[in-house]
């Protein structure tokens, strides 16, 4: 079993990857709804490459992300970078969210082509999801298909 990663660099950036029976999970946290969605998406990275440092800043591109409630918008944007990474082999390592509500949000992703992936997620769950307040902000534990 690989080291579980996690990354608490900031004060506000926060994820670990926990133990699951058949596929992988990550706990993410988050001072609000964009802090949260941003270190999901850090985190998800972070299991698709060894190292973040390592992903070529050579594509930039702007995503809109629709949805119908807080843990469909985490879905839907996890799902996103999800699908550019199996099919395009295109992983984003810097993120820049704007205009972020429950059920929308505009970013900047930043990333490049890897020559290959250390781990392969097919879907992004909604299993046990839900987006928690805690006294530090916000919490969700995300199961990826792999």
């Amino acid at each position: 079993m690989a080291k579980p990663k996690s990354a608490k660099p900031q004060a506000n950036i926060a994820f670990e990857e926990i133990e699951h029976t058949a596929d992988w999970a990550l706990r993410i946290q988050g001072q609000d709804l964009r802090q949260l969605l941003l270190n999901a998406a850090r985190g998800m990275s972070s299991l698709l490459v060894a190292d973040l440092a390592d992903v070529p800043a050579t594509r930039e591109e702007q995503l809109e992300i629709e949805a119908y409630d807080a843990e469909s918008l985490l879905v839907n944007w996890l799902s996103e970078l999800a699908y550019r990474a199996e099919v395009e082999g295109i992983v984003f390592a810097e993120f820049d969210l704007s205009r972020v509500t429950p059920t929308h949000l505009q970013a900047a992703v930043r990333g490049g082509h890897v020559s290959d992936l250390q781990k392969h997620i097919k879907a992004v769950t909604y299993h046990n999801l839900e987006i928690i307040k805690t006294d530090r902000g916000l919490e969700a534990t995300v199961v990826f298909d792999v």
